[in-house]
């Protein structure tokens, strides 16, 4: 992005195996971002998503954006996927904007924010009906949007929430121009700005602490 203007946005979808194309792909379509915007003398800042997500991509995004801040002297910027996702809700109405990411285990990842983009809730992990009480409690209606309100759509639903019905619809995805958007506002970005926020412990961690707990010394 120049300013409030997209240069070049691109989706990225599986492979025909299903898997993500982050170490395949990544690199490619960076090139064709840095060409877009006149090559790399135009760039000033790269921006990343930290989290929640998944582990896998966290750890590739992040990489990648150190290694491009570090070898071309580029300003690197944190945003909270939660952050992006509840900026893509922005103008839907005087809702109270709920980004939800299905952080798998049968949880979600989420957030609240104002009509005016004011946070409410700090980042979150919880059960679906958990966080169904917490919308509850806030009082008024909600728009609730993202990989986790599609997944758990039932749990989530109420007099009071509402949730888009396509589950193409845009505001489901996290788009990179939000990234972007936030990253050069200085909003939603974190103290560490290549730091991950997994809000909980990898599988692996947990893996290991429960060997280390089952195996006799």
């Amino acid at each position: 992005m120049r300013g409030g203007e997209v240069l070049y946005e691109s989706l990225l979808g599986l492979s025909e195996k299903g898997s993500p194309l982050h170490t395949t792909a990544l690199l490619g379509e960076v090139e064709r971002a840095v060409e877009a915007a006149g090559g790399w003398g135009e760039l000033e800042t790269v921006a990343v998503g930290v989290g929640p997500g998944s582990f896998t991509g966290l750890r590739v995004g992040i990489a990648t954006a150190r290694a491009l801040g570090l070898s071309r002297g580029l300003d690197v910027r944190g945003v909270g996927t939660l952050d992006a996702l509840g900026r893509g809700l922005e103008g839907r109405g005087d809702a109270i904007a709920v980004p939800v990411l299905d952080a798998r285990r049968g949880e979600v990842f989420a957030a609240a924010f104002s009509s005016s983009g004011e946070r409410l809730w700090e980042p979150l992990v919880a059960a679906p009906e958990e966080l169904a009480e917490r919308i509850a409690e806030l009082g008024g209606s909600a728009l609730c949007a993202g990989s986790g309100a599609v997944r758990f759509r039932q749990e989530l639903a109420g007099p009071d929430v509402e949730i888009p019905p396509n589950d193409a619809d845009p505001a489901h995805r996290i788009a990179a121009r939000h990234i972007c958007a936030l990253a050069a506002a200085g909003v939603g970005a974190v103290a560490e700005p290549a730091a991950p926020n997994y809000l909980r412990p990898p599988d692996a961690e947990r893996w290991r602490e429960r060997d280390t707990i089952q195996t006799p010394e």
